[in-house]
């Protein structure tokens, strides 16, 4: 921990899991791609410069996430079907009767 901050790398903690995790790492890959894609920096002083430039830049325009997405709309639209039960291990299939 102390070898990092002497270095310039500030560690980020997060949990290992939670719903709003993919969003952070959504960010973090967006930021990452925004200040070093074609960049070759030689110290750690200029990663920090450049994500903090790229991170001022978007906040004057941030990009909205918002929680669902093309996932979120398949589980709501098969929440929303009667799901066909198999019959064995045929092809066959029944509707579900809704009690």
């Amino acid at each position: 921990m102390l070898w990092l901050c002497e270095h310039g790398i500030l560690p980020l903690y997060t949990p290992l899991s939670g719903s709003w995790l993919n969003m952070a790492e959504s960010i973090q890959r967006i930021l990452k791609r925004r200040a070093l894609d074609g960049q070759h920096p030689e110290t750690p002083q200029q990663i920090m410069d450049r994500f903090k430039t790229v991170a001022e830049v978007w906040n004057q325009h941030p990009t909205p996430f918002e929680w669902g997405g093309k996932r979120a709309a398949r589980r709501q639209r098969a929440r929303a079907k009667q799901h066909p039960h198999r019959l064995g291990g045929s092809g066959a299939v029944t509707q579900a009767l809704v009690a």
